[in-house]
């Protein structure tokens, strides 16, 4: 594994497909705490220690919102709201002129490619609404969410360590408050979120360095463990001098400001911003079974129903996202991580946007890029539906169908020519529906007409998905990373060189009002 979320950044070559479009190669989760906030001061990492050991072996570890330290300043313990779930940044690396505010277009360099592996036997993978009362049928509940808690929401925070009773009982009741009100919902997407106070609510001194996850142009993501509570986070830390320098201002606002409002059992879950002279750092979930990107590569491309199982949590993760007027604009297998389960989050939210009607920026991944994109014209939420026909067809086929060379102008002129290739393997429902996916006529391409997302789950390669059950995780996922429960295991990222600078040292805040949402 390379990275967590917008710091792996994979040139796709020839060799970092493993394919050749002639040839290619064969074929109850965890439920997040609230956080509290014990009073700390900021006074950066206390000490930098080893990563420690981990072993592979298929089991579950908890996601909880790490305690955190209630302001910057020095004073007082403050209350947290309780438990709410979200979704992570794209870091750019190239950009083509556009007439909009610069959104940069990126290029990823894969690990050299190795044999493919089967997938593990599929268990439970599609339950078809037919056979949902079969005899001996027995869902894996207890490893998913519970049927109230279908929003990431509804469970107890830990104990406060330093509260007291009266500020407990009135934290149990809010909690009692939250819970009613995740039971009253039937869906993720039925009621409108409230944006989470996440802002500065931990300091570095409420959480341990363990290792880097992953570097990038103007930062990197550390393997962090609470203090308090002792469970593992992913901190993304960046420079602020580096995001000014590359105009990623108003991009890294977005970041925030979208994981702040987002939640939703497929993204990613911000708990918390803050900020020091030099650097911005989010509080995020560590989620340790890695990038999808990793697991296609080492398997060439996925059976039908694996990649179907992938492509469903994709497209419930879309259809929240596009209730809220957000266009993800970055969907490819590297912002796709894989929780202990093997069930899907989205991250890296970098080029996340609220579009209620159209927007004009060229950014996103040359691959999956829609034709409106390329072609400077106004697009909007039809361009993530595009992509998902593009991940469709990478997963079930090992490439995607536009790629030549690596360069990214010949990509746009595939793109633009809009000639699609498909192999005699794949499944017939399957092409009709990337047909309908990945087509340049607006008019006709699935997700974009009149019947919206829904359009996208009434197609025949979906005919045996349980949409509901899937939104509840109460459907196995075809592979359960190699991870130890609870230990922090990081086996599945590369090592990276630690960073020398001591963090949360005192100066000079040249860049701070220009990011007052951290």
């Amino acid at each position: 594994m390379h990275a967590l979320g917008s710091f792996l950044k994979k040139k796709r070559t020839r060799e970092g497909n493993r394919s050749n479009p002639s040839n290619p190669g064969p074929p109850s989760s965890s439920q997040p705490t609230s956080p509290v906030t014990p009073t700390t001061v900021e006074n950066g990492f206390e000490q930098i220690t080893s990563p420690r050991p981990s072993s592979h072996s298929s089991a579950a570890s908890q996601t909880t919102a790490p305690h955190s330290s209630a302001s910057i300043s020095a004073a007082a313990t403050q209350q947290s709201k309780p438990a709410e779930a979200a979704a992570e940044t794209q870091q750019p690396m190239n950009t083509l002129p556009v007439q909009q505010p610069p959104c940069q277009v990126s290029q990823h360099t894969p690990s050299p490619g190795t044999e493919p592996q089967n997938i593990p036997r599929i268990s439970n993978l599609i339950n078809p609404p037919q056979n949902d009362n079969a005899a001996g049928y027995q869902p894996r509940l207890g490893n998913h969410y519970s049927h109230h808690s279908a929003n990431n929401g509804g469970t107890t925070p830990p104990q406060p360590s330093s509260t007291t009773a009266p500020q407990h009982q009135q934290q149990h009741q809010q909690q009692q408050n939250h819970n009613q009100q995740q039971q009253q919902q039937s869906q993720p997407q039925s009621q409108q979120d409230q944006v989470r106070v996440t802002k500065g609510k931990y300091s570095l001194a409420d959480f341990e360095l363990l290792r880097t996850l992953g570097t990038g142009s103007f930062g990197r993501v550390h393997l962090v463990q609470s203090r308090h509570n002792s469970r593992f986070y992913a901190i993304k830390v960046l420079k602020k001098a580096q995001v000014v320098k590359m105009k990623q201002i108003e991009h890294t606002n977005d970041e925030r400001r979208m994981l702040g409002e987002v939640k939703h059992p497929f993204l990613i879950t911000l708990w918390g911003t803050f900020q020091d002279a030099r650097n911005l750092y989010m509080v995020m979930d560590f989620v340790e079974g890695g990038e999808l990107f990793s697991l296609l590569r080492k398997s060439g491309r996925f059976p039908n129903p694996v990649a179907k199982f992938y492509a469903a949590e994709v497209t419930l993760a879309l259809e929240y996202l596009h209730s809220r007027n957000i266009i993800y604009r970055d969907l490819k297998p590297e912002n796709l991580l894989l929780d202990r389960h093997g069930h899907l989050k989205i991250t890296d939210f970098g080029f996340a946007k609220r579009v209620p009607d159209k927007t004009w920026t060229l950014c996103g991944t040359p691959d999956y890029l829609a034709p409106e994109v390329v072609s400077n014209k106004g697009y909007n939420k039809s361009v993530d539906w595009w992509s998902l026909g593009i991940l469709i067809y990478e997963m079930l086929c090992g490439y995607t169908p536009f790629w030549d060379s690596g360069s990214p102008m010949k990509i746009y002129e595939n793109i633009l020519r809009g000639k699609v290739k498909y192999p005699a393997y794949i499944n017939a429902d399957a092409q009709d529906l990337l047909e309908r996916l990945i087509t340049a006529d607006l008019t006709k391409r699935l997700g974009n007409l009149y019947g919206g997302s829904q359009d996208v789950k009434n197609h025949p390669w979906f005919a045996e998905v349980t949409w509901d059950r899937l939104a509840r995780k109460d459907i196995d996922a075809p592979y359960s990373p190699p991870v130890k429960a609870g230990a922090g295991d990081a086996s599945q990222f590369d090592r990276y060189p630690e960073e020398t600078e001591r963090y949360g040292q005192p100066g000079n805040d040249e860049f701070g009002h220009l990011f007052q949402d951290f």
